[in-house]
C-alpha cells in the first residue's frame, strides 16, 4: 500500500527509473478502466438515465475535480458567512467520509467549531440528509460539500475549486494521476475558484486560467487566497499570529495537501524545523499521541503547529511540554468578488418566499 506522498512521487513522475516507468504502466492501465466507469456514470446523468432530484430550495454545490485538499472546509465557511449576513438560514450537507461510526468527521467537527450557528448534517444518502435540513430545519438554501460528482440532487450553483499547487492533478485520471473525471467534466461548473492563488506565480495563475477556460469558458472565474487568521488551541482560546515570528516550529498534519501546509507556516514568518505528514483524515489514537510528544521533544522547538481539522481530533493544548495549536485558515476572494456575489444574490432572490 502506497502512502500519500509516495503515491504523488509515482504520479507526478518524480520516481524515476524501471520501477517507477513500470508502477506507472499499472497505474495507467487502473485509471482507464476508472475512466471508463465515469464517462459512463456521467453520460447517465446527462441524459437523464439516471434521476436528479430537486431538493426545494436553492443548493450550491463546492467541490473539486481532483483529489485531495483544495480548500473545501474555508470556502464552505466563507460562503455560509456570506448566506448569513443576508439572513438566510443554510446547512451544510456532507457525505462524513473517514467518520467513526456515531460520530462526525474531521471537516464536521472544524466547521462546527467554526460556524456554530450553521447546521450540518452529515449522512452518505445526501438526498435523505437534503430532506431533513429543508423539512425539519427550515433550511432555505443547502451547502453540499464536495459534491460536484455527487450529482444525484440537483443544485442551483456548482462551484469547483482548483488549488493552486496541484491544479488538475497530472493530468490523468486515478490512480495514474489525481484527477476524479476527466477535465471536460469542468464545462458542468457554474463558478471556477482558484484556491491558494497566492502561493504561485503571477504567470502559473495564468497558465491555469488558461487551461481550465479550454474546458469551460462561460464560468464566473475567481481566485482565492487561504489567510491565516490566527492561532487555536484546544480549549477554543485564540492567540495573535505575531507570536510565531522567528520561532523554531514543527508541524503534523493529516490533510491532502500537506504542501499547502507548509506555505502557510513560512507566510507566518515561522522558521519551521520539521513537517510530519499523516494520512488524510487521519484518526489519531493514543500511540500516534505519544510518538508525537517524543517527536516533539527532540526538536527543541517552541511551537507545535497543526491544521484546525487536525487539533479536533487531537484535543490537547500541548505535546509534553511543548505548546500546541492550530493555524486556523480564513478564504479571502481577491478576483471576481462582484461577479460571484451578484450570482450569489441572485440565487437568493430565488428563494420562495414563504421560506422566510
Amino acid at each position: 500500500m502506497l502512502t500519500a506522498e509516495e503515491f504523488k512521487d509515482y504520479a507526478s513522475g518524480r520516481r524515476k527509473g524501471i520501477g517507477g516507468l513500470i508502477m506507472r504502466g499499472m497505474m495507467l492501465a487502473a485509471s482507464k478502466l476508472y475512466g471508463v466507469g465515469v464517462r459512463m456514470r456521467n453520460r447517465q446523468y446527462d441524459r437523464g438515465s439516471k434521476p436528479i432530484e430537486e431538493a426545494g430550495v436553492p443548493v450550491v454545490s463546492i467541490g473539486n475535480i481532483t483529489l485531495g485538499g483544495t480548500g473545501k472546509t474555508p470556502t464552505a465557511a466563507w460562503l455560509a458567512r456570506w448566506f448569513r449576513r443576508q439572513d438566510v438560514r443554510v446547512t451544510l450537507i456532507s457525505r462524513g467520509y473517514g467518520a467513526e461510526r456515531g460520530e462526525l468527521n474531521d471537516e464536521a467537527r472544524e466547521l462546527d467549531d467554526l460556524l456554530p450557528d450553521v447546521p450540518h448534517l452529515q449522512n452518505p444518502d445526501r438526498v435523505a440528509a437534503a430532506k431533513v435540513a429543508v423539512e425539519e430545519l427550515a433550511a432555505q438554501v443547502l451547502l453540499l460539500d464536495d459534491a460536484f460528482q455527487h450529482r444525484r440532487i440537483a443544485r442551483t450553483l456548482d462551484v469547483v475549486l482548483i488549488d493552486a499547487t496541484e491544479p488538475f492533478g497530472y493530468g490523468y485520471l486515478f490512480p495514474r494521476g489525481m484527477l476524479r473525471e476527466p477535465l471536460e467534466g469542468l464545462a458542468r461548473a457554474d463558478v471556477l475558484a482558484l484556491t491558494r492563488a497566492d502561493a504561485v506565480s503571477a504567470e502559473e495563475r495564468q497558465r491555469i486560467h488558461n487551461e481550465a477556460r479550454q474546458n469551460n469558458n462561460n464560468a464566473i472565474w475567481i481566485e482565492m487566497i487561504h489567510r491565516p487568521a490566527h492561532l487555536r488551541n484546544a480549549d477554543g482560546e485564540t492567540l495573535p499570529l505575531d507570536q510565531l515570528q522567528g520561532k523554531r516550529v514543527a508541524a503534523f498534519c493529516g490533510i491532502g495537501n500537506p504542501a499547502g501546509f507548509r506555505h502557510t507556516i513560512s507566510s507566518c514568518g515561522a522558521n519551521l524545523v520539521d513537517l510530519k505528514p499523516f494520512p488524510d483524515h487521519h484518526i489519531y489514537k493514543s500511540a500516534d499521541i505519544a510518538a508525537l510528544e517524543k517527536w516533539a521533544a527532540e526538536q527543541r522547538i517552541d511551537y507545535v503547529l497543526c491544521t484546525h481539522k487536525d487539533l479536533v481530533k487531537v484535543g490537547v493544548n500541548q505535546l509534553g511540554q511543548t505548546p500546541l495549536a492550530a493555524i486556523v485558515i480564513e478564504a479571502d476572494v481577491t478576483v471576481g468578488l462582484p461577479e460571484l456575489e451578484e450570482r450569489l444574490a441572485k440565487l437568493v432572490a430565488e428563494i420562495p418566499p414563504d421560506a422566510f
